[in-house]
């Protein structure tokens, strides 16, 4: 028997109305957004969660010199359509790309994530 229905993802970030737009928007979920904290949910009830943190310094992708501690993996069908989407919300492509199935994009607060084909 399971004891939850999903895992919820809480994301630190130094503006969460930012990010959780950005979010919301990529993966076509609804945003609710506070003061002091926001959420992104798909139509199912899946939820990731985004905190404010005083000093937030981003993840140094590849280099872990300040660890990524996690990152989404967000299927397309299409590699070039995909980057182009998240390029105009406002991600950037990682100069570093070490596959050909998957294109690694930092998101508006410097998060490692990935486009991926099946």
């Amino acid at each position: 028997m399971a004891i939850a229905r999903y895992p919820g993802f809480v994301i630190d970030c130094p503006d969460p109305a930012a990010l959780a737009t950005f979010y919301a928007t990529l993966l076509d979920w609804k945003a609710e957004i506070r003061p002091d904290w926001a959420d992104i949910r798909s139509d199912d009830g899946q939820c990731i969660s985004f905190q404010p943190v005083k000093g937030y310094t981003p993840p140094e992708w590849p280099s872990q010199r300040v660890p990524q501690q996690m990152h989404l993996d967000v299927i397309v069908d299409d590699l070039d359509g995909g980057e182009a989407a998240v390029l105009g919300l406002g991600a950037t492509k990682h100069e570093y790309q070490p596959g050909t199935t998957f294109r690694v994009f930092l998101d508006p607060a410097g998060h490692p994530f990935c486009l991926c084909v099946e």
